[in-house]
């Protein structure tokens, strides 16, 4: 995961954005309705981790994100899918789509998420199409603010 944020968006580890990255315990496995998901590479024993992806029960906060945003998905009721990556050399393979198949339906299993939600930079090389493949976009702030917001595209998943 921090191979991404200094990687692909080029920002380097920024505490308020990237907190859960160090506390993946706490983000993603204290609640049962959060999880935490990792598919390995067992030929690889340097660097075994091929996919990562994960969902807590927190939607997107105002600001940065639109007002409207943060009130069509709450928190409690918004499944938000977050840290979906896969490594370079396995990309194109189908971990990521069958990771998040996989976090949609423990959010459809959990019976209280009414939304699945996420965000994603639309200058890391392949997001944008990956997440149209699986979702409907519902705000590209490129085109819907008038000062270009913070570039940022925003998803809601199907959950069944």
């Amino acid at each position: 995961m921090l191979d991404t944020v200094y990687r692909d968006f080029g920002t380097g580890y920024v505490p308020r954005w990237h907190a859960d990255i160090i506390d993946l315990a706490g983000a993603y496995l204290a609640s049962p309705r959060h999880t935490l998901l990792v598919a390995l590479d067992e030929s690889d024993p340097v660097s075994p981790v091929a996919a990562v992806a994960a969902l807590d029960s927190r939607g997107p906060v105002h600001p940065p994100n639109p007002p409207w945003m943060a009130e069509r998905y709450p928190n409690g009721e918004t499944a938000q899918l977050r840290r979906v990556y896969t490594r370079p050399g396995h990309r194109r393979r189908g971990l990521a789509r069958s990771l998040v198949r996989e976090l949609v339906d423990f959010a459809a299993a959990d019976g209280g998420y009414r939304s699945v939600y996420l965000h994603t930079d639309p200058a890391v090389p392949g997001a944008e199409a990956f997440w149209r493949s699986m979702g409907k976009a519902v705000c590209d702030e490129r085109a819907e603010m008038a000062d270009g917001g913070q570039g940022i595209v925003h998803f809601e998943v199907p959950l069944s």
